[in-house]
């Protein structure tokens, strides 16, 4: 039998989860049934994807946003009542990781960007690899920012948003960081990165890439972030005898 607590364990010391301080609680969040045979995977635990999970009578439900964020109302009512309702009535168990998602080597979000653009990781800029958030390496080829920000659309099947900076020539040296990290692009042109790419951008950020001299690309936060998880699950499902599927629900954000 796979034991809910053996797949739990099994993710928290491959995504060393405790030696992140994070904004929310890693590992298990909601516990449901002890054995485990179906785990659902997704980016977001909203309600579309639990709905899901029951459909296809999932386990474990598998997520990079989880619930319990800081600063967030304790209190479970209205949304979260639903949605943690939904959880303990089909005896399915939550399992959500964050920032050791974000920053695993292997099977992170940054990770799996840059295997799926085929980018060179050189390190990390803000700690060791595979702790830190901030990427750098370079592009295979040097190539204007244009092919650059296609590639992304087109990879991601997300319009990436451009803002180009008052730099010449193709650019070669990158820095990136998934989801909501827009604000790390002064580390990044410090570092010495041409171009800079996340998945948000704030309004702000347009006045520090064309000021800084640094391109800036959001190309989503959802897009930017499918795929850790997706690579946790098949990880997941390579230890231990569960069926793995991932559900992707649309986010245009």
């Amino acid at each position: 039998m796979n034991h809910r607590d053996q797949l739990v364990a099994a993710c928290d010391h491959q995504l060393r989860a405790g030696q992140f301080k994070d904004y929310t609680i890693n590992g298990l969040q909601v516990e449901g049934r002890e054995e485990v045979r179906r785990v659902m995977t997704g980016v977001t635990a909203c309600q579309a994807l639990l709905d899901e999970a029951v459909a296809w009578q999932a386990d474990m439900v598998l997520v990079h946003h989880g619930y319990f964020w800081k600063n967030e109302p304790v209190a479970i009512t209205g949304m979260k009542q639903k949605r943690i309702k939904t959880l303990m009535a089909h005896d399915m168990s939550l399992l959500a990781y964050h920032l050791p998602l974000d920053a695993h080597a292997e099977l992170g979000n940054n990770a799996e960007l840059a295997r799926r653009l085929g980018w060179k990781v050189e390190g990390c800029l803000d700690g060791e690899l595979g702790e830190g958030l901030l990427w750098s390496g370079r592009l295979v080829t040097p190539q204007p920012l244009a092919a650059l920000a296609e590639q992304l659309s087109q990879t991601l099947q997300r319009q990436a948003l451009v803002v180009e900076a008052p730099l010449a020539g193709p650019v070669e040296r990158i820095a990136w960081c998934t989801g909501g990290a827009q604000d790390m692009i002064t580390a990044a042109h410090e570092a010495g990165a041409q171009v800079f790419v996340s998945g948000e951008i704030s309004e702000r950020t347009t006045h520090l890439a064309r000021e800084l001299g640094i391109h800036y690309i959001a190309a989503g936060h959802h897009a930017t972030e499918r795929y850790g998880v997706q690579a946790l699950g098949d990880w997941l499902a390579s230890q231990f005898d569960v069926e793995h599927r991932f559900v992707d629900i649309d986010n245009p954000a």
